[in-house]
């Protein structure tokens, strides 16, 4: 979420993806998927700075939270028994007398 300052006062949270357009009439109004339209303190180069960082941010946590993830390892399927049917089975082709 960006947190903006309103041009009257408080500071609000405000999801970036909901923003349709922003324009500088002098002040910053942004319009709204929904129509819904703000006045903001901040400059349009202000406000694509926090989109371009928020954006940035999720990407770096994204990327942190895949290298927390241990990898995968399958059990190895025991004669006899049903074989989960729900996580493919890799079989190597290689000969290893490549």
């Amino acid at each position: 979420m960006l947190q903006l300052t309103r041009l009257g006062g408080p500071v609000f949270a405000l999801n970036p993806d909901l923003i349709e357009r922003a324009e500088a009439t002098p002040d910053t109004v942004l319009t709204l998927v929904n129509g819904s339209r703000y006045v903001i303190r901040e400059s349009l180069e202000e406000l694509a700075a926090l989109v371009r960082q928020y954006r940035a941010d999720i990407i770096v946590t994204s990327q942190q939270v895949v290298e927390q993830v241990p990898a995968h390892r399958p059990a190895r399927p025991v004669p006899g028994k049903h074989r989960d049917i729900s996580r493919p089975t890799v079989i190597s082709l290689r000969t290893g007398e490549e």
